[in-house]
């Protein structure tokens, strides 16, 4: 999947600017920003639900939306919360979105309805009427929905909203368990957790701009080390460490801190040690996700999960 100056105004109002999305094919790719940052018009957009104000896009391999014919059915989404008949049980939404479907096998119909209820956990409340399900109960009805026939790629808009915390570590199983069959997956969130702990690539937006793209590896390789020396003379390690041309040194109460760089941690210790300071303790921090996210939009992130 892929997006070149994908842009989107609301008048006077740039709700997405210029985004260029480039998600690997097999990847789960977290889609994550604050509340409000256009995440959610990005993939309408994409899915031919809203039409650019300017840029382009292609979904496996075919650009949009002249291909829309032959990728959208390969397509699973759920996109702002779930829509169904409030009078229709589980199964029988399911039935009339698998009739409704031409590229469907009919002969298949129940075999994959059951299927998919049972990959969400819903078979117990099939039967239930759809107005008597809990939000995470249409949650994952959604899911199902999407889970209908096989599927190429998936975008989720908030899989996990109204989830309870075992239903949310059954999301999070089950996309990990379709990127393992060869499902692209983008996953839009707020949610830090589930970035961590399923995506293996990583978009963040801020204010409709996309702030930030890469795999979750390079992200965390590119955040900078800071040296930390635990000293009764801080002032006398300051300098040592502004003399190896660390940067961003500071220094407080019984400690020195500096941007670590390119430079080995042995070799800071050992300059330390050589102009005789006085070395209580030596660490390498690293800044998490969070702080790095954080670094990019200036805003917080939801780390709960």
């Amino acid at each position: 999947m892929r997006s070149t100056g994908l842009s989107k105004r609301f008048g006077r109002q740039v709700a997405v600017d210029a985004v260029d999305l480039a998600v690997p094919r097999g990847a789960v790719y977290g889609f994550l920003g604050p509340n409000g940052s256009g995440k959610t018009t990005t993939i309408r957009m994409l899915l031919g639900l809203v039409r650019p104000t300017s840029g382009g896009h292609a979904l496996l391999g075919r650009a949009m939306p002249d291909g829309a014919a032959e990728v959208l059915p390969r397509i699973g989404a759920l996109v702002e919360g779930p829509a169904f008949h409030p009078y229709l049980s589980g199964a029988d939404n399911l039935r009339r979105l698998d009739a409704a479907d031409r590229t469907a096998d009919p002969r298949s119909s129940a075999a994959r309805i059951g299927a998919a209820l049972d990959r969400v956990g819903l078979t117990a409340a099939a039967g239930k009427r759809y107005r008597a399900y809990s939000l995470g109960m249409r949650q994952r009805l959604a899911l199902a929905a999407a889970l209908l026939v096989p599927r190429d790629l998936l975008i989720l808009d908030e899989p996990t909203n109204g989830l309870d915390p075992q239903g949310t570590r059954e999301v999070r199983a089950l996309v990990g368990a379709l990127a393992a069959e060869g499902v692209t997956v983008l996953l839009s969130t707020h949610l830090l957790a589930e970035v961590e702990q399923v995506c293996t690539d990583v978009g963040v937006m801020h204010r409709g701009r996309l702030v930030a793209q890469a795999s979750l590896a390079e992200l965390r390789a590119a955040a900078a080390p800071r040296a930390r020396v635990s000293t009764g003379r801080p002032a006398m390690a300051a300098q040592v460490l502004r003399e190896l041309g660390l940067a961003e040194v500071a220094e407080s109460s019984g400690e020195a801190s500096a941007a670590l760089g390119a430079v080995p941690p042995e070799k800071v210790v050992a300059a330390l040690v050589h102009a005789a300071v006085p070395v209580r303790g030596f660490a390498v921090d690293a800044p998490d996700l969070e702080e790095l996210f954080v670094s990019l939009t200036g805003e917080g992130f939801d780390v709960s999960g």
